[in-house]
């Protein structure tokens, strides 16, 4: 990302555990007697362990209503299981928190009254801090851990419990919302704020045999080890490191006021120029409704005076409609190619198209493309002379990346035995008549003319092609960031009108 003239680069590094701290833990004499202790209190009852600090985002209650569920739907599990519940103390001055712990309190003396028994009390609750050595011993005694945040970040706790069992024993229930899920896919993944799935899960979970479970933890655990804490922090700093190397190589890409005046100094000292300006996202911004992306007067008149230079051919090259490129630019001594390379228009010439094409292929195109404009909020079809364009630049883009994909594969299938080419150029696929593009358009201008300065601006893939076939010597310039055979990168449009500007005022 280029943001205020800097580059960042946004990566996800799911937090690692010190593995071998957990792991090894089990060994210790003071853990192994804290576990007896547990398990010899409890007489062999199945062991559900739930802890957090004191907080609206974890889950806590609806972990109490799942288990009371439980109690109320399976009474043959009475006094086979019990649910210890820690709640480590948390912001203890704010109102807010204080009424919420009043409500788990109450909301398990309510279920202790309703099934509790002289020798079974169902929920056994601590409002207090456990120590390492605790918190390892219950984790070595439950037999069912939930983790079960309404929203979190990472949330280590499961990876903490899988480390920690080196018998190889125990279930998770773990959030979908916790970013632990992502990686510990061997859990049973619920949604926490539906009371029935929890309840759900901790019944499938007291039933899992050892065997399962122990093939479960195993496949947690490698993973666990080998991305562990050193491995994490690692990966970050040596991402960092590279990032760096790869920041100055951007950075001597990127076009500055040092390579403006070498350009500039090129361009006077030349015979014989041709500049190839793309139009949409080079001299104008990207907007959300194409046909209104109009030429402003600041444009036509930088354009207009470009264009009067001597020994100048300034040739607009878009996949714009012919139509839409001579409204806009008429009266300036300009050159055109239409629709990505389909048509051309040389000054005071009429438009000729490149090859013998037609336009049959469009209506099976466009059957596809409406089912997705239904299927995809906010997008829309552009009908061309001799190609089909669907645009979903305003469609919410997390769904835009499912439906856009489905499209080109459906796109693709369709298209293996017809002469089309597949555009996917920024926010639209396209399908034109195979055999042409940018690059073989202005090939046409370049054979004319014996070129000593050839400058080429373009923001999107369907430049890429102009960009290879131009001769070596040739100055190319891809609008932001982002692989490209462009020798150059800058910003924004608002930097090629500064090029464009230098220029213009190059005597």
């Amino acid at each position: 990302i280029l943001y205020q003239d800097r580059f960042i680069k946004v990566e996800t590094f799911p937090m690692g555990i010190d593995f071998n701290l957990f792991h090894n833990a089990c060994e210790r004499k003071n853990i192994k007697n804290l576990v007896k202790k547990i398990k010899n209190q409890l007489k062999g009852k199945k062991i559900i362990f739930s802890v957090d600090r004191l907080d609206y985002t974890k889950g806590i209650y609806n972990r109490l209503l799942a288990f009371e569920k439980i109690l109320l739907t399976r009474p043959d599990l009475h006094e086979k299981i019990v649910l210890i519940m820690v709640v480590v103390p948390s912001r203890e001055g704010v109102e807010h928190y204080l009424r919420m712990k009043k409500q788990l309190e109450e909301k398990i003396s309510e279920i202790n009254g309703r099934f509790g028994k002289i020798h079974w009390t169902p929920v056994l609750y601590y409002y207090r801090f456990l120590n390492f050595e605790e918190l390892v011993a219950h984790y070595l005694a439950t037999d069912v851990i939930l983790v079960t945040p309404l929203k979190d970040g990472m949330n280590l706790i499961a990876k903490e419990f899988v480390a920690s069992r080196k018998d190889k024993k125990g279930v998770i229930i773990l959030s979908e919302f916790a970013g632990s899920a992502k990686e510990l896919g061997e859990a049973i993944i619920v949604n926490p704020n539906s009371i029935k799935d929890l309840a759900k899960a901790l019944e499938r979970a007291l039933e899992i045999p050892e065997e399962e479970q122990k093939e479960r933890i195993v496949s947690m655990q490698e993973r666990l080890e080998r991305y562990n804490i050193l491995k994490w922090g690692n990966d970050f700093i040596s991402t960092l490191e590279s990032f760096n190397d790869k920041k100055y190589k951007l950075t001597t890409k990127l076009l500055n006021q040092a390579l403006i005046n070498q350009i500039k100094k090129s361009f006077k000292n030349s015979y014989q120029r041709v500049l190839f300006l793309d139009y949409d996202g080079t001299l104008v911004p990207i907007i959300s409704k194409p046909h209104l992306a109009s030429p402003d007067k600041d444009l036509i008149n930088l354009l207009k005076k470009l264009s009067e230079n001597p020994n100048t051919d300034v040739v607009i090259i878009s996949g714009r409609k012919k139509e839409d490129l001579e409204k806009w630019f008429n009266g300036l001594k300009i050159n055109f190619i239409g629709e990505h390379g389909i048509f051309i228009k040389k000054y005071n010439q009429d438009w000729e198209s490149l090859a013998n094409i037609t336009s049959d292929f469009k209506n099976s195109i466009k059957n596809i493309m409406e089912i997705y404009v239904d299927r995809l909020p906010q997008s829309f079809i552009e009908e061309k002379e001799f190609s089909i364009v669907f645009h979903y630049r305003n469609a919410d883009p997390e769904l835009a990346s499912l439906r856009v994909a489905e499209l080109i594969d459906e796109l693709l299938i369709l298209t293996g035995n017809m002469q089309v080419n597949l555009v996917l150029g920024n926010k639209i696929v396209e399908i034109i008549p195979a055999g042409i593009d940018k690059g073989v358009a202005a090939n046409i201008f370049l054979r004319e003319k014996n070129y000593d300065f050839i400058l080429a601006i373009g923001d999107d893939a369907t430049d890429e092609n102009l960009f290879i076939s131009l001769p070596e010597e040739a100055i190319t310039i891809k609008v932001g960031l982002g692989r490209s055979f462009a020798k150059y990168s800058t910003k924004s449009y608002i930097e090629v009108r500064n090029l464009l500007e230098n220029l213009i005022d190059h005597e």
